[in-house]
């Protein structure tokens, strides 16, 4: 009887932290609205940018969200939207003209992609961690 009990006690404690996994996720930047549009450009990967005049200084930030109700992709973009905020930021205060290189990573994934921005999500947040290179970037 004690053994059923226990194998029903773990069996209930399996199920219920079935749903509580995080996910890795691998979505495009496209369809987080252009994060290298609007104030200080952000340029992922090797994206193309003008001639580095000067280098300022590398930076690098977490952040992790509530999720809403919203999808985990949803939740994803809000969290690239908070930490490309962070970047420009830090550019801003730095008197820097631009990021570039930004990579993307949630724990051991990284991403130096150009198209794509790696997130970690469970049903209660979402996390991501930027870094990039503030720079002063040629006139055209």
């Amino acid at each position: 009887m004690k053994r059923t009990g226990m194998l029903g006690v773990l069996v209930v404690v399996a199920l219920t932290q079935a749903g509580c996994a995080t996910q890795v996720k691998s979505l495009p930047l496209a369809a987080a609205g252009g994060q290298s549009r609007g104030g200080v450009p952000v340029y992922f990967g090797e994206q193309p940018h003008a001639a580095v005049q000067s280098q300022i200084g590398n930076v690098s930030y977490s952040v992790r969200i509530a999720r809403k109700v919203s999808s985990p992709e949803d939740a994803c973009h809000e969290a690239l939207g908070e930490a490309v905020q962070k970047l420009r930021a830090a550019a801003v205060e730095r008197h820097a003209n631009a990021v570039i290189d930004v990579s993307t990573r949630f724990h051991s994934t990284d991403s130096h992609s150009s198209t794509d921005f790696t997130c970690g999500v469970s049903p209660s947040a979402a996390a991501i961690a930027v870094s990039g290179k503030l720079v002063v970037l040629e006139a055209n």
